[in-house]
């Protein structure tokens, strides 16, 4: 239900260059979740340091929406990074996985695996 990668290059720097490479993925970055910042804010610390990123691809969003209306509960498109084993982790959630949990035609399942293709390409930009 994730797909993930590692990368050797550290968190900090993927964080500074991650509005770059998601635009020239096709995405925008709308906003960021520092869950160790807003957790500890609230009284609930935690050790790692986990940001999630909402991104959007407003072409497919609007095909998206249009044709299937609930799947906006999948919508912006996340990306979470975190360190783990002395590696930057870059995770999403497996569009593939999702689609076989919906009814929709061919045409449909083709533009969401062409979002997910980008979002992947967006993620291995990290790699070495």
């Amino acid at each position: 239900m994730v797909y993930k990668i590692y990368s050797d290059k550290p968190l900090s720097l993927i964080k500074e260059e991650l509005a770059t490479h998601a635009k020239e993925s096709g995405f925008g970055l709308l906003g960021a979740y520092e869950f160790k910042k807003i957790l500890q804010a609230k009284g609930h610390p935690i050790e790692k340091d986990i940001t999630v990123y909402e991104l959007c691809n407003p072409v497919a969003a609007q095909e998206s929406l249009t044709m299937l209306p609930e799947i906006s509960v999948y919508l912006p498109c996340r990306l979470s990074l975190y360190e783990e084993n002395g590696k930057t982790v870059l995770a999403t959630i497996n569009i593939e996985d999702i689609l076989k949990s919906v009814d929709v035609d061919a045409d449909f399942k083709m533009q969401m695996q062409s979002v997910y293709e980008y979002l992947q390409k967006l993620m291995h930009s990290f790699e070495d």
